[in-house]
């Protein structure tokens, strides 16, 4: 018998009472234990009434009077049809029992309450529920025959007052399920060993300002499934009284995940009390009293309340994965609780360094609780005697032959019976697929395994599998990386496999590189791999080392913050206030040089000064919660309004991609991806191929199925849509991006090319918009009933079948399916659909001249990481192209590239181009800017693109040196490029002055806006509209617009230019300054005096590292040796005076070129943003070239239109 029969029949008593009125029928004797004897007597009093009503048939009727208007049970939802299924068990219960005799009973007076209270004077069953439903029974709008006419619904008042307690039996069961999920919660809270530890932790943290709990694998602190997730902890605290209570997790899932467990523990799941605030999400409310929140949330929290006031107590989780803003956050959270007495703080861990913490906090005090886990045995199996060097790198292949003969040993020692699965620890995923190869052909012998992979390149679906059930007499083999160390929790385990090795990313400095090496694991991650074996039974754990091996390796593994780049760390720190970086109380200091590359990298992308303080763009950088790089693409993004496209790129660029290795795809799958890859690089692809996916979706096409055949991964392109989604609520929260509803700023789509606003639109528009919003709301209504129903089925684990071993989803089963679904509805509840068709339609309308402006704006946050081909590549498809970098040498493109695919993409084109002085001259040469360096058994360059290389160059290095006639540029002391003539040289350094102060006069407009903008909107104010700010407002679109055309007219120019790599022993030979020193002899006998005069009228101008003259930050003029193949007369040609009109201020000079380009600097520093002219004069400094008219017998300089016009001009006065 089920538990709704069991409440059926202790419930029964209630119906019959409530059906017998009639004082003649009342012949029932009062025997409340026998539910038997009460079914017998209901059923002769159906029989003597001789009334035979069935509920199920009139259904519609009853669901017309009492669900129609309800909230209790609506209509068509899973709670209805669930009480509908009840009420038919019911009523086959009611008659399974009918043929039962009756007896005749006598009926207690129900109505008798006392005078003064309104108590019954008589206990009842029925005086149990401990609520009443009061049904708002609507008017019956009743059914029709196919006549027309309206069948006629009878039932008597006893029928309904029936039916009307079998609703409350039904609300009566459902609460009891909850109380008695309830009861086993709380035994179970009390069986955990930290239950006994609870007076002694709320003393120990009362007591003292700093607490240490270390609880080992299984004693509560980490619950249930959340293998991760301290749950008995904050409810200690709230329970005792603490109010403000923040609790730090190193992953947001976790905080979401926590605080609905919490919740549900402390029955506050429909409260605000238990919340979580995460990157672009929370849940808080004034009533919060547990939030839960990353590390980066509460540091970002700091800024804006340094003495967190808000907080009483902070507990910081997960301190041994030791991240890189955890050591940040205690660093701070020790300065803080000098300040501030009456803050606590409690640092949790599984495996915690105890000694090195505790004297970090000064001897604070520590609480041990012990672990309940199964006794697990450990068995050393040393596969061989390699030596284990706790910093070596192990090179050798995997031998499968160890982990086979473990399989076959468990297969003899243990019966099918017995169940147990085994999990394997190793390295990468080679290793995993050697062992897989070798570990499937071995099950598909003796049909006793199934063996499956596990890390974080798989799919979703096939992630999943792993927490699939296998056939009787059948044990699952998990290949895993250490990703099942903490993060996962597989129930069923038994056998652990530990390899002994891990591989981890470490990065590089010296070369800028992100290396993935292998290293043997720490002795705390042994335990932490053992444990996993004892959680629901004993077990084995099998090392693959010896037990002197283990004992040498390192204790615990190296913090995360002496393994990756500091860059987005120093920058919050810098703009958090701290004066010294290098002074910082860490809890183990990174390396001092690793501090200084990370300083000199916020240097390079233009985020600190020399001083090392916060320019603008710093300071718009560490506002953005994303990393430098990303942060810098939204915020150009914002100043050139092109949101769309970049965030899209942005987005995909911080996600893992989703086209999958070609090696895993096959000929179609290739085919059919072509269509999605742009020749100019990784990111235009990822464009397309997002832009495309929205396509499917808008259609209401397949999009998985779509995706499969192209072998990419659906569940990448709902990352990118979150994520863009909390790219643009980003921007718009830091006022970079204006909001919809915001009538101050006029979108494109509201202005005609002008840039006007567009008329009002008509009523027949209003009408429209309205009637599109109703529709979009029942659109929405109808997703959330549907997520519901979804989400609310049985979710019973998967069986695996022997037979399918090979992962395979394109067959997808009922659960499957119900994923794919669910991720459907949301993403199409967190996005207008419609909308983003439009958007992605626009995308793929990009002209060239577009492209290319989106490459530099990308650029922007790439630069300065470029590559040069190597002067040996072939371009063919069977051999690697090999690319260089400034610090990393013959580095080839990662396999995922589309690059990979069509290497001739990068073959440089022949056509125009001459040699001269064994250097290649065209117009055509190109590199490659990449988002990152990486090194697993080569070095890869990850998502590349194609850039154009004098125009990325020129606008973004940080230095450009000339020589004396600007023939030759060394950009950022790695590239050269050379010119043809000197001519050339000087037109495009001019262009560039302009292009490069023009581009930072509105980034600085854009950056005053905004804080004029945010500062009103934080004040509660309107912002103001004066006539002023109108005519500011209206010349920077205008000099954005013209920078958009001219940046793009830069990008089409054609120049016939060589450039080489410069070798860094070259580098320091070709300054002026190290020239002068060692052959100055040489030098001034071949300076004539009154050159040697002007050259020491600008010695304070001078550049004391290089030689020559500083012309801006980044322009350093004459300060490369001349070539001694030339003349004397043209090394000194740059110094010699000519004619020249200021494009600027329209003047003219007797300048040399020096002097020329510093008039053009300060000429545009006094300039106060007049856009009138400002694309003609760049536009001249890019083509005007020397002209000789006939008629006029003059030299003129003029474009080539302006030649036009001036030939016509002597024809017309002809």
């Amino acid at each position: 018998m089920d538990k709704i029969e069991q409440s059926i029949i202790q419930s029964l008593e209630l119906i019959k009472r409530e059906q017998n009125e009639d004082p003649n029928e009342n012949q029932l004797i009062e025997q409340e234990d026998d539910p038997d004897k009460l079914i017998k007597d209901l059923s002769e009093l159906s029989q003597s009434k001789n009334v035979e009503f069935d509920f199920i048939k009139n259904k519609s009727f009853l669901d017309d009077i009492y669900f129609k208007n309800s909230r209790l049970f609506k209509i068509g939802s899973k709670d209805h049809s669930d009480f509908w299924s009840f009420l038919s068990r019911y009523q086959n219960l009611l008659k399974k029992k009918s043929s039962i005799a009756p007896k005749n009973t006598k009926q207690p007076d129900l109505n008798e309450f006392s005078a003064q209270l309104k108590l019954p004077l008589k206990y009842d069953k029925r005086w149990r529920l401990n609520f009443v439903y009061k049904p708002n029974k609507s008017e019956q709008t009743g059914t029709y025959d196919s006549s027309g006419n309206k069948i006629k619904f009878e039932c008597d008042e006893q029928k309904l007052r029936e039916f009307e307690f079998i609703i409350h039996l039904y609300l009566d069961f459902l609460q009891k399920e909850k109380y008695k999920k309830l009861k086993q919660l709380r035994q179970a809270q009390a069986n955990l060993p930290i239950y006994k530890y609870q007076e002694v932790i709320l003393k120990t943290v009362k007591e003292n300002q700093v607490t240490i709990i270390a609880g080992d694998t299984g004693c509560g602190k980490f619950y249930n499934l959340f293998s991760t997730k301290s749950t008995q902890i904050p409810r200690y605290l709230l329970e005792a009284g603490f109010e403000r209570i923040a609790c730090t997790q190193p992953r947001r899932i976790a905080c979401m995940s926590l605080a609905k467990r919490v919740s549900y523990e402390t029955l506050n799941e429909f409260k605000s009390e238990v919340a979580y605030q995460v990157r672009f999400d929370k849940t808080r409310t004034k009533h919060t009293k547990i939030l839960f929140l990353t590390e980066g949330v509460l540091l970002r929290q700091i800024q804006s309340d340094a003495q967190l006031a808000q907080y009483d107590i902070i507990v910081v989780d997960e301190v041994h994965e030791r991240h890189v803003f955890t050591d940040f956050l205690l660093g701070i959270l020790k300065c803080l609780i000098k300040q501030r007495q009456t803050l606590k703080v409690i640092l949790m861990s599984a495996t915690i360094n105890i000694d090195l913490f505790s004297n970090y906090f000064d001897q604070c005090v520590i609480v041990k609780i012990p672990g309940r886990t199964y006794k697990i045995d450990v068995e050393y199996m040393p596969a061989n005697k390699e030596k284990c060097d706790p910093k070596s790198k192990s090179s050798n292949k995997i031998d499968p032959a160890p982990y086979i003969r473990i399989m076959q040993q468990i297969d003899k020692k243990y019966p099918e019976s017995e169940r147990g699965d085994m999990l394997i620890f190793l390295s990468g995923m080679t290793d995993i697929q050697t062992i897989l190869d070798a570990a499937k052909e071995y099950a598909t012998e003796c049909k006793r395994w199934i063996v499956l992979p596990l890390h974080s390149s798989l799919s979703i679906e096939d992630q999943d599998k792993v927490f699939d059930i296998p056939p009787e007499g059948v044990r699952k083999c998990i290949l895993s990386t250490n990703i099942a160390e903490t993060s996962v929790t597989i129930d069923g385990l038994r056998f652990i496999v530990d390899s002994g090795k891990v591989k981890e990313i470490s990065y590089d400095p010296k070369y800028k590189m992100q290396r993935l090496q292998e290293f043997w694991i720490s002795r705390a991650s042994a335990e932490q791999r053992k444990g996993r074996a004892g959680r629901t039974g004993p077990g084995v754990c099998f090392r693959l080392y010896s037990q002197a091996d283990y004992n040498s390796f390192n204790e615990f593994t190296t913090p995360e913050i002496r393994r990756v780049p500091l860059n987005s760390l120093l920058l919050q720190m810098i703009s958090m206030g701290l004066r010294d970086v290098r002074k910082f109380p860490f809890v183990e200091p990174p390396d001092l040089q690793s501090i200084e590359h990370s300083l000199n990298y916020l240097k390079e992308q233009n985020a600190l000064n020399e001083m090392e303080q916060l320019t603008p763009m710093g300071q718009m950088l560490a506002e953005l919660p994303v990393d430098i790089q990303i942060g810098k693409m939204l915020i150009m993004a914002s100043i050139f309004h092109v949101v769309e496209p970049i965030v899209t790129m942005a987005a995909a660029l911080s996600v893992q991609s989703p086209f999958t290795s070609n090696l895993r795809c096959d000929y179609e799958s290739m085919q059919k991806r072509k269509e999605l890859i742009s020749d100019h690089g990784d990111p235009l692809t990822l464009l397309n191929g997002y832009n495309e996916w929205i396509q499917v979706k808008a259609a209401n096409d397949n999009s998985y199925k779509w995706c499969k055949r192209r072998c990419l991964e659906e569940q990448r392109f709902y990352e990118i849509s979150k994520l863009k989604k909390q790219f643009f609520e980003l921007l718009q929260e830091n006022y970079l991006l204006r909001r919809k509803n915001d009538e101050s700023d006029v979108s494109d789509s509201d202005s005609d090319e002008s840039g006007r606003p567009r008329a009002s639109s008509s009523y027949s528009e209003k009408v429209r918009k309205d009637l599109k919003r109703v529709m979009a709301k029942k659109e929405r209504k109808r997703l959330l009933d549907l997520k519901k129903e979804i989400s609310s089925k049985p979710k019973r684990p998967k069986v695996l079948n022997m037979e399918e071993i090979e992962l395979d989803t394109t067959n997808l089963d009922e659960s499957e399916k119900n994923c794919q679904d669910i991720r459907d509805i949301e993403f199409k509840l967190m996005h207008d659909l419609n909308e983003l068709q439009n958007k992605s339609l626009s995308c793929k309308k990009f002209t060239l001249r577009e492209v290319n402006l989106l490459k530099i704006i990308l650029s922007c946050g790439l630069y300065p990481q470029i590559a040069i081909a190597d002067e040996m590549n072939s371009y063919k498809r069977e051999s690697d192209q090999k690319f260089n970098s400034k610090h990393k040498s013959f580095v080839v493109i990662h396999p995922t590239s589309v690059f990979s695919y069509d290497p001739d993409i990068l073959q440089p084109c022949d056509e125009d181009g001459i040699v001269k002085d064994k250097l290649k001259f065209s117009t055509r040469h190109q590199l490659i800017a990449y988002v990152s360096l990486f090194e697993t058994n080569k070095a890869y360059f990850m998502n590349c693109m194609r850039v154009p290389a004098l125009q990325t160059l020129f606008l973004y290095a940080r230095s450009l040196d000339t020589n004396g006639d600007c023939t030759r540029v060394l950009c950022d002391e790695w590239l050269e490029i050379r010119f043809l003539d000197s001519e050339t040289g000087q037109k495009i350094l001019s262009a560039v002055l302009y292009l490069r102060s023009s581009i930072e006069k509105l980034f600085k407009i854009r950056l005053e806006d905004r804080l004029n903008y945010g500062s009103k909107l934080e004040d509660g104010e309107e912002p103001e509209i004066k006539q002023d700010s109108v005519k500011f407002k209206e010349r920077a679109k205008k000099l954005e617009k013209i920078l958009k055309k001219k940046l793009s007219e830069f990008l089409d120019s054609s120049y016939m230019y060589s450039i080489r790599r410069v070798l860094p022993a070259e580098v320091n030979k070709m300054f002026m300054k190290n020239y002068q020193t060692e052959s100055k002899s040489i030098d001034e006998a071949k300076i004539q005096p009154e050159f040697k005069k002007h050259l020491d009228s600008k010695e304070n101008n001078q550049n004391e590292i290089k030689g020559g003259f500083k012309i801006t930050s980044y322009l350093t003029y004459n300060c490369i040796i001349p070539d001694e193949t030339l003349s004397i007369i043209s090394e000194y040609s740059g110094i010699m005076k000519r004619h020249w009109k200021c494009t600027n201020c329209s003047k003219e000079f007797l300048f040399d070129l020096m002097e020329r380009m510093q008039h053009q600097v300060e000429c545009q520093e006094t300039d106060q943003i007049d856009t009138s002219d400002i694309g003609d004069k760049i536009s001249k400094s890019l083509d005007q070239n020397l002209y000789f008219c006939s008629i006029c017998n003059k030299n003129l300089k003029l474009t080539a239109i302006e030649i036009l016009k001036h030939k016509r001009s002597h024809l017309s006065s002809n």
